[in-house]
């Protein structure tokens, strides 16, 4: 069976960067599971495995554009540090999350003094050539649930 649009999915990966340095992967005999076809995966991923079968073994390079987008710098914001629990343990590359009006956005620390935080709001692999080397395990129709879902489900889990 090819890849296609409601197909699901289910491979082994390995993410790097350009300079071979690994960014996340899946761990030995674990698979990462999707809906193809459904926004479930970044879309230059996508469209590279679009066709493939079971057994393929693709290196997938994707550019911002068609990843994580390219970096923005009015992303970024300075917050008082005053805004933040005086006992919060803060660094940089640490994750938080600020409420706002449009809900809650996930930020990255970028820097910090006594006086002030800098948020960056960009993904953190924004403005990254990507490099994904791919293993294909399975692949499946959808079932009408997961079509209806719009993602794939493992097991006997269907609950949300």
């Amino acid at each position: 069976m090819k890849i296609t649009h409601g197909m699901v999915v289910s491979m082994q990966y390995e993410l790097t960067d350009e300079n071979n340095d690994t960014l996340d992967a899946t761990e030995d005999g674990e698979l990462f599971t999707y809906l193809h076809g459904h926004g479930n995966i970044i879309p230059g991923l996508e469209k590279g495995l679009e066709g493939l079968s079971v057994g393929a073994k693709p290196h997938i390079i994707v550019h911002p554009a068609q990843g994580y987008g390219e970096r923005d710098p009015e992303a970024q914001i300075e917050v008082p540090r005053e805004q933040f629990p005086d006992d919060a343990d803060l660094a940089p590359g640490d994750r938080v999350s600020i409420d706002s009006p449009e809900g809650e956005k996930i930020f990255t620390i970028a820097q910090l003094d006594e006086a002030s935080v800098i948020l960056d709001g960009n993904h953190p692999l924004a403005g990254m050539i990507l490099h994904f080397d791919i293993e294909v395990a399975d692949v499946r129709p959808a079932t009408e649930e997961e079509l209806e879902h719009g993602h794939a489900h493992s097991g006997d889990d269907h609950h949300h």
